[in-house]
């Protein structure tokens, strides 16, 4: 049996701040955060691509959902990640089991995850439990990743963006995509950003909203400052929050 260190599931799935509350980890479209239940898990740990950028060298092979479904990556793909990030990104409403729209109430939620492919490196991608709904391109190069940040409606305009740190030890460049029609197209990037280090089995910062609208909280490049950024729908905008430290990043997280 493969056996790993620890990940830590809770770091990774910083929890959206508003007003200093804890909320979900990720942004619901059209309705405030709300706590839901874990309904996806990485299983199948695997050997097959070499890199150890989370720690140790297991990735993950199948991702399995609540419903019993579960769905097998090709031998050239593995999920290099932590866990399955929660994100609602279409408005659409639970489906029973005949796929009509059931009288729940209750969104029908997708997950985020980190693809890697054994020559072209890592991707964001989005799934369900039909399968994958969109993807970014690959980074283009083997054991080049990416940190997701999270998802949510980061201009106000009602569509839902996704962010993450391409390359956060070599490009360091955040990147906002928009899903839209079934696809992700980005719309925004900008380079000076990092928020994780090789071998942490977690990843600090994530979105808030302290009141004013929602913010990318991330270190600097240099790991030298916690910078809180915006997107506006069409470009990013950062400011210093202060000297970077894991408690200041908990703290700006924390809307202190």
């Amino acid at each position: 049996m493969l056996k790993r260190a620890p990940r830590h599931l809770l770091r990774p799935l910083r929890r959206l701040v508003r007003g200093g509350m804890l909320m979900s980890s990720l942004w619901m479209a059209g309705a405030a955060a709300a706590e839901v239940p874990a309904a996806a898990q990485f299983v199948e740990p695997t050997t097959r691509y070499q890199h150890g950028v989370l720690g140790d060298a297991i990735e993950w092979g199948a991702l399995e959902f609540s419903s019993g479904k579960k769905i097998r990556l090709p031998e050239a793909l593995v999920f290099e990640d932590l866990t399955p990030r929660v994100v609602e990104i279409d408005g659409v409403t639970a489906r029973d089991k005949e796929g009509n729209p059931s009288d729940s109430g209750q969104p029908d939620l997708e997950f985020m995850v980190v693809e890697s492919h054994q020559s072209k490196g890592a991707r964001l991608a989005l799934w369900d439990d039909s399968g994958r709904l969109a993807v970014t391109p690959f980074i283009g190069q083997r054991n080049r990743w990416l940190a997701p940040i999270g998802a949510g409606d980061l201009d106000g305009d009602g569509r839902i963006e996704v962010a993450y740190i391409d390359r956060p030890h070599l490009a360091k460049t955040l990147r906002v995509w928009r899903y839209e029609k079934g696809q992700l197209s980005e719309v925004a990037a900008a380079s000076g950003f990092s928020n994780h280090q090789i071998g942490w089995n977690y990843i600090e910062g994530g979105l808030r909203d302290c009141g004013n609208g929602p913010e990318m909280i991330v270190a600097s490049g240099n790991w030298r400052e916690v910078r809180a950024v915006r997107f506006d729908g069409s470009k990013l905008s950062s400011r210093r929050l202060g000297a970077y430290s894991a408690a200041a990043i908990k703290q700006a997280m924390a809307c202190k």
